[in-house]
């Protein structure tokens, strides 16, 4: 080692960072705390064993994107010199990649083997399945894309597909025996044309590692550093590989967090961080607590609500940030009555100075935002939705819009068109022949009915229109009835139809607080002018026209911002019904409500609403979530959105 370095550390790091930072030779598992500075932390690692000598080919940094790994590679650049730019750095597959070109033969494969990417492996797919599926099968097949997603789960999970679609798509389980012949055949084109699709980079990866002794030790000799960033989101494969490249040395640090382990569904195993000190015999464990994020009221909650979970490495986060207030659980009568509270909150931030964009309002499920976006339309607040659908951009939603816009006009030729082009066998021409034909007869929505001769596959259309046009009925009746015949249209036309299902079962409980069709078609034209938007706002990204930001909270992990509204935090919504039933997924589901609270730098709020219906379960849903329920006062205020009245 060298007398004296270059760098600082000592200076730039705080104990337990140094400690991580200086620690030699060995295992080690940096449990790295929300807002801890673990790229910091290996940063200044890189930066440490190159200066102390070691040659950068020798040190291998895994990341999940080739971004975090460049950006880590620069900064530690700039700390010391521009050796650190040849440390082998880089994402899993990327890495994986390399390493297959270069011993391609022992795995029968030839070094120049194309890579399908996923448009190219879903026409593959496609193929196949014209070949093996008879024609006009129809909506109880899966299209390709879902067929794909089926495929790479089975990869990432290391589960069988029959699991696979008994837990994800039961509704396609009666034909699991075609779907296993399609993924065969699929297996063996690839193989046949020398392709790897993007799963296929670490199996076949791993299978040499696994199998060909003589070169898993000549990797493993020649990468005697080996460190992992996120290591809890991790599958079962990119963990075997971590432990296959660095069993000579066993000079591996991997680095993250198992209270923000919520990517199961990818196929991430919350096991893999758990079980390192087993894998790794020795392993040195340092915590990251210091926390640079939030106020110290935010940490209490987040290490009371982390510290109830059933199996976790202890830690508690701290800050020297001064002040703050305790965060608040709000009840509102209504998911209504929660929307309005938010956006009046909101404003009131606003108008006392913070920009939009350093808000956010965070949920579990895309669907769960739909009335808080027409509110925010009503006030005039620009948003940006980042994960689900934006409520007006969702087909299935504007589908369901035009039969009622229909209704209030007859004469909209647009909404007619729409409704007419969901029907099998009319397209475009036939939609402007029975459009002029109803406008002829001028008898209103009803007119379809009395064409003649008309289309056969109008005829239920027809008589929905003829008696929603007749009869009296509320607004949220005209929303059950359309729903009712448009089901067979949604499950033929989208493979993630129950998905789908819950956002229209959504909207009909918006509709029913309408008592005229006008006033709720015009509230659902009130959207705010930001109509298109990019699903995807990554760490780092920047919102240029400061615009509030609506998030799940998948796609909120690794961001920040000073005030952090944590919607629908209601037993049943959040956590979900369906993760109820099972105690694992009721434990991901607390590392969410976790991730979701720690995103908060200074204010926090969890809103939930009362006597919501919950269509699957029959139930009416009043609860807040237990993870925060039970928390005492002085840690999460209660409070409510009815002044008058005292809930608690």
């Amino acid at each position: 080692m060298p007398e004296t370095y270059q760098i600082d550390y000592e200076n730039s790091l705080n104990p337990a960072q140094l400690e991580a930072v200086m620690f030699d030779s060995g295992p080690l598992l940096v449990i790295a705390g929300a807002g801890s500075g673990k790229t910091r932390t290996l940063t200044y690692r890189v930066a440490r064993l190159v200066e102390q000598g070691v040659a950068p080919y020798e040190i291998l940094l895994l990341t999940f994107t080739r971004k975090a790994a460049f950006e880590m590679q620069q900064r530690a650049t700039m700390l010391l010199d521009a050796r650190c730019q040849k440390v082998t750095g880089g994402t899993f597959h990327g890495f994986a990649n390399i390493m297959l070109r270069r011993y391609a033969e022992h795995l029968g494969l030839k070094p120049g083997f194309a890579i399908l990417d996923r448009g190219d492996a879903e026409g593959l797919i496609s193929m196949i399945r014209k070949e093996l599926v008879p024609p006009g099968t129809g909506s109880g097949f899966p299209r390709k894309g879902t067929l794909a997603n089926i495929f790479s789960r089975v990869v990432n999970r290391v589960e069988d597909l029959e699991d696979i679609l008994y837990d994800d798509y039961p509704h396609f389980i009666s034909v699991l025996d075609e779907i296993v012949a399609i993924n065969k055949t699929y297996q063996q084109r690839k193989m046949e044309h020398n392709f790897l699709d993007y799963d296929d980079l670490l199996v076949f990866f791993h299978a040499l590692l696994k199998n060909h002794p003589e070169v898993r030790q000549h990797i493993s000799a020649s990468y005697r550093y080996v460190m992992v960033d996120e290591y809890q989101d991790t599958n079962l494969i990119q963990a075997e590989i971590v432990a296959l490249i660095a069993n000579q040395d066993n000079n591996v640090m991997v680095v993250g967090d198992d209270a923000q382990s919520i990517y199961a569904f990818r196929g991430a195993q919350f096991k893999n961080i758990m079980k390192f000190p087993e894998v790794f015999a020795d392993t040195r464990i340092i915590r990251l607590e210091e926390n640079y994020r939030s106020v110290q009221p935010i940490l209490t909650l987040t290490n009371a609500i982390i510290e109830r979970a059933k199996e976790k490495f202890t830690k508690t986060l701290f800050t020297n940030r001064e002040g703050g207030q305790p965060p608040a659980l709000v009840r509102a009568r209504s998911e209504n009555s929660q929307s309005r509270f938010v956006v009046e909150k909101i404003l009131e931030f606003h108008n006392q100075g913070l920009a939009l964009d350093e808000m956010a309002v965070l949920f579990r499920s895309g669907f769960h935002s739909f009335d808080l976006e027409i509110e925010l339309g009503k006030q005039g607040i620009s948003f940006i939705k980042v994960g689900g659908f934006k409520f007006m951009e969702s087909a299935h939603i504007k589908d369901i819009l035009a039969h009622l816009r229909v209704l209030d006009n007859p004469s909209d030729r647009v909404s007619w068109y729409r409704i007419l082009t969901l029907l099998k066998k009319i397209g475009p021409k036939s939609a402007e022949k029975l459009y002029s034909a109803i406008q002829t007869i001028n008898e209103g929505a009803a007119g379809l009915l009395a064409i003649k001769p008309k289309p056969v596959q109008t005829k239920p259309l027809a008589a929905l229109l003829f008696d929603l046009n007749s009869q009296s009925k509320t607004v949220a009746a005209m929303g059950e009835a359309i729903l009712e015949y448009y089901a067979p249209i949604l499950r033929e036309a989208y493979d993630d139809h129950p998905r789908r299902m819950k956002d229209l079962e959504q909207l009909v409980t918006i509709m029913d607080r309408y008592n005229e069709l006008p006033d709720f078609l015009a509230d659902m034209a009130l959207e705010p002018p930001n109509t298109s938007r990019d699903n995807t706002f990554t760490e780092g990204s920047h919102n240029p026209e400061n615009r509030l930001v609506l998030s799940t909270i998948h796609s909120a992990k690794g961001l920040e911002w000073k005030t952090v509204f944590i919607i629908f935090a209601l037993e049943g919504r959040f956590p979900s019904m369906q993760s109820m039933r099972d105690d694992e997924n009721i434990e991901e589901e607390r590392r969410l409500m976790y991730v979701a609270a720690t995103r908060a730098k200074d204010s926090l709020f969890f809103v939930y609403p009362t006597h919501i219906y919950d269509r699957a379960s029959g139930q009416i849903l009043f609860e807040p979530a237990n993870f925060i329920d039970s928390l005492p006062d002085d840690i999460l205020v209660k409070e409510s959105t009815e002044t008058t009245e005292d809930w608690w």
